[in-house]
């Protein structure tokens, strides 16, 4: 029994309630019997509550909860500082607006309140990377230019936070700088895991389970970046134009985004040729047990993988099915798919 569910329920009895109270005090103005107008607005209200209840209370709830789960602590921080801010100077202003004739002095100091503490909280949100660098953030780990003294950061794209290798390699110490994830790729991703599309709504998923990993990752520092770029509307054409702006190089493993970015003088860094890079290399004339599991195009040739997926295509290996032989490599083609081995069987 899910949250929603319950929630549906909850929601079709007090609406059923309220509707057959409005019902009876209604029917007298709409010209009705008492029972038959409780029991019309009853049953509206049964569809009301049936409908509505989870929009009205769990869902708004759970993405306040993600909003806040995925802010970074320093934004946070900021963003309750600012609001805390404009609660004070409206505390402030509270007693001569409480001075003027009704209505003015009962509305005014509420809506001063309101209103202050929101535009404290959206300017420290939205300038919350200004505010910090004028504090020098004393203690922080971030990785700064030592030419500019600024922030490096690296930008990721919904692609690598789904494919999902990011983390381990964060987790490694080799990216020099502070990872960046845009709230445009944030809410590409949120819209990915709410497809429709089972397969489609994993990766999303997914994707952002790797997000909070990176966020709770003490190895390499991580921020949210609220930075829009007004006028764009393709997130992968946002993404570049912000790489721009910020001179940041972009992580992904998205090929046309590759391209794009390049084009546009943007560095890339491709997960998938990282990985290419680092996978097992042999030379010719090395050997190597192998464990052959298929057969190749031609009659004779037989098929195997090694430990990180490479494939050893064996000359005369065929008849070596479903079993380990030492191999020894005659040659090796680099795609930008990836890496393949020819060999022959080793003789014995």
């Amino acid at each position: 029994m899910t949250i929603d569910f319950i929630s549906r329920m909850v929601g079709t009895v007090i609406f059923a309630l309220l509707g057959l109270r409005l019902g009876v005090d209604s029917a007298s103005a709409i010209g009705l019997p008492a029972d038959i107008s409780a029991a019309i607005f009853s049953l509206v209200g049964v569809l009301v509550g049936l409908i509505l209840t989870p929009w009205l209370t769990i869902r708004p709830l759970r993405r306040i909860r993600e909003t806040i789960t995925e802010l970074p602590v320093d934004v946070l921080l900021t963003s309750l500082a600012g609001m805390s801010i404009g609660l004070i100077l409206a505390l402030l202003l509270a007693y001569p607006l409480s001075l003027l004739y009704p209505p003015l002095g009962i509305w005014l100091p509420t809506i001063i309140s309101v209103v202050a503490g929101y535009l404290g909280l959206v300017i420290f949100r939205t300038r919350s990377r200004e505010i910090l660098g004028l504090m020098g953030e004393p203690g922080s780990k971030r990785s700064r230019n030592f030419l500019t003294g600024t922030e490096r950061i690296i930008l990721l794209d919904t692609s690598v936070l789904i494919d999902g290798r990011i983390v381990d390699i964060a987790k490694t110490g080799f990216l020099g700088g502070t990872l960046g994830v845009p709230r445009f790729v944030i809410t590409e991703l949120h819209q990915v895991a709410d497809s429709s599309d089972t397969l489609r709504r994993n990766r999303g998923r997914h994707g952002l389970t790797k997000l909070n990993e990176l966020q709770r990752d003490a190895v390499m520092p991580f921020k949210i970046l609220e930075d829009d770029i007004p006028g764009i509307v393709e997130v992968d054409d946002k993404l570049v134009a912000l790489a721009l702006k910020m001179n940041a190089p972009i992580i992904t493993n998205d090929y046309p985004l590759n391209r794009i970015a390049e084009t546009q003088g943007v560095a890339v860094l491709n997960v998938n040729s990282l990985s290419n890079a680092v996978r097992s290399i042999y030379l010719p004339g090395d050997t190597l047990p192998i464990r052959i599991i298929q057969e190749g195009r031609e009659s004779d040739q037989g098929v195997g993988y090694l430990e990180d997926g490479t494939m050893v295509v064996v000359e005369g290996g065929k008849p070596y099915m479903d079993r380990t032989i030492t191999v020894s490599v005659t040659k090796f083609i680099n795609k930008d798919t990836g890496r393949m081995f020819f060999a022959i069987p080793e003789k014995t």
